[in-house]
């Protein structure tokens, strides 16, 4: 069975839903990129990733990291998933250096960004695993799974300068607007 907790981002994030077997985690997603009905039940796995997520969305990197299980996992998004995991907290890399670096590590000529794009976008656990600090060339902010706006908030969030954030986070309020007017009755801290 599939368990559901929701978490309560602050301001300018969409709130989360976590999913768990019951013992790990197996998905960390913004409510508008849930796919799915879970039974509702607060377990420890959810208190510890909320003790994580309280932690990142303070500002700091945590120093720990909850237990989770990623089910369908490929040798290929492994690979991808590793790549992304050694992405420093603040900083950004492109889908092209991933792609690179796995080619390199296969000792092929090259590999295609698509193809890591796909992995990337598959990624069912965000931020723990941070897909969000995957951009495009030159600096372009293509897709993500939790909306574009949602990216562009984490990396403001990570304090990473891209020339054109400022530019793209006034577009995309514009056309969609951060919600959030009044306190989530799921965050653990509104609950105590």
């Amino acid at each position: 069975m599939t368990f559901s907790c929701k978490y309560g981002t602050p301001a300018g994030f969409s709130d989360m839903v976590m999913t768990s077997d019951g013992k790990v985690l197996t998905g960390l997603h913004f409510v508008e990129s849930m796919r799915r009905d879970c039974g509702e039940r607060d377990l420890p796995i959810f208190r510890e990733t909320r003790r994580w997520l309280d932690c990142y969305f303070s500002g700091r990197q945590p120093d720990f990291t909850p237990p989770y299980r990623i089910d369908g996992l490929t040798p290929f998004r492994k690979e991808v998933m590793d790549e992304m995991l050694a992405i420093p907290f603040g900083q950004t890399t492109t889908y092209g250096s991933i792609a690179a670096n796995i080619a390199q590590k296969r000792g092929l000529a090259k590999m295609s960004a698509q193809a890591v794009g796909g992995a990337v976008g598959w990624n069912p656990i965000c931020i723990i695993i941070p897909c969000h600090r995957v951009i495009g060339a030159n600096n372009a902010l293509v897709g993500y799974g939790g909306g574009i706006n949602n990216k562009i908030a984490l990396l403001a969030h990570e304090k990473r300068s891209l020339p054109m954030l400022a530019q793209l986070s006034r577009t995309y309020t514009a056309k969609m607007p951060f919600r959030r007017a009044c306190p989530n009755p799921y965050n653990e801290r509104a609950m105590e």
